[in-house]
């Protein structure tokens, strides 16, 4: 079952990338405020079933008889939390910092391929891991570690350098025949820079507010409550993004393309078999879910008609490698 949840994560996420690409237009100056009301959207409709769904199963079964039961945790992870309002204070900085990334990475969609962004932006874990390392949180890197923060290392500063190399002719020529055409641009290439580095602080805090212990020695936070917080946070952001759409920007928010709200719901339902893996004891789910960048490189070439250099090509297969060996 973990090995299908894992797949089906994979899907999911990968399935918000390609969705996300889609709807957005090039010339459309507020698309990633429009990505993010939608996820926050369909984010904060899953926050309120898991508040109703939390009431019933405590009235009824209680949570630690449903994890214990076969599928127990993938109902959990879909229908229960244990959030309290001052969860949300307590996540909000760490919440902050993966909606910022996500902002990022959504703004980047207009700017650069899907199958360049998409494993850039899903290095972060290579970061993330040095952070805690550098930090105390984690105690000690095998050679397997360090293997895959060279490779990631190594197909980033590659795919920056074959990006900056090539001129605007070969770029043209590439691109003939894809459905977007995108000039050679350094800020293309920052903004997923810039989602890896606030996702990788984001992963750091989270390590850190997990390990704080509360009074009674338990952590100060439980997966269930950071995850809630998580998603109220981002429809509370969704409220100020409709606001600046529909009032600020005078630009219509609801008529929008419907890609949006499928990437949106494969966002949330990808966090969700997330978290159901990350319940269980299956370790390899979590190795599978890293490698959802290279089905996402496969869909904007089949669907996006992105059609990349092999220097590309050899650039992302290092940094996947790498993520694969982090995972």
């Amino acid at each position: 079952m973990w090995y299908i949840l894992s797949l089906l994560a994979l899907l999911c996420w990968s399935g918000s990338d390609i969705f996300s690409k889609v709807g957005t237009k090039n010339n459309d100056k507020n698309s990633h405020w429009k990505v993010v009301f939608a996820v926050g959207l369909v984010m904060g409709i899953h926050f309120a079933i898991t508040l109703i769904g939390s009431a019933v199963i405590d009235a009824t079964v209680g949570i630690e008889a449903l994890e214990a039961t076969s599928g127990g945790k993938v109902l959990a992870s879909l229908f229960y939390t244990d959030f309290v309002l001052m969860d949300f204070v307590r996540y909000l900085p760490v919440a902050a910092l993966y909606i910022l990334a996500m902002v990022f990475g959504y703004i980047g969609l207009r700017y650069i391929e899907l199958s360049i962004s998409s494993p850039i932006c899903n290095c972060s874990g290579a970061l993330a891991f040095l952070l805690c390392l550098l930090f105390g949180l984690e105690d000690e890197i095998s050679t397997t570690v360090i293997v895959a923060v060279v490779l990631i290392t190594i197909g980033i500063v590659a795919l920056g350098f074959i990006e900056n190399m090539e001129d605007e002719e070969t770029k043209a020529a590439r691109q003939e025949k894809a459905n977007r055409k995108y000039a050679k641009s350094l800020l293309a290439f920052l903004l997923p820079i810039a989602y890896l580095v606030i996702d990788a602080l984001g992963t750091f805090g989270d390590e850190l507010i997990f390990s704080i212990e509360g009074p009674t020695g338990e952590g100060i936070i439980t997966d269930y409550a950071a995850n809630s917080a998580f998603e109220l946070t981002f429809f509370l952001v969704a409220v100020f993004a409709f606001i600046w759409i529909k009032f600020v920007k005078k630009d219509k928010i609801f008529s929008g393309n419907k890609f949006f709200y499928l990437g949106a719901t494969c966002e949330t339902i990808g966090q969700v078999f997330y978290m159901a893996v990350m319940f269980s004891d299956f370790t390899v789910g979590m190795v599978i879910i890293s490698a959802y960048c290279a089905l996402s490189v496969l869909w904007g070439r089949i669907f996006l008609r992105e059609k990349l250099s092999w220097k590309h090509y050899a650039a992302i297969a290092t940094a996947f490698v790498g993520i694969v060996l982090l995972g």
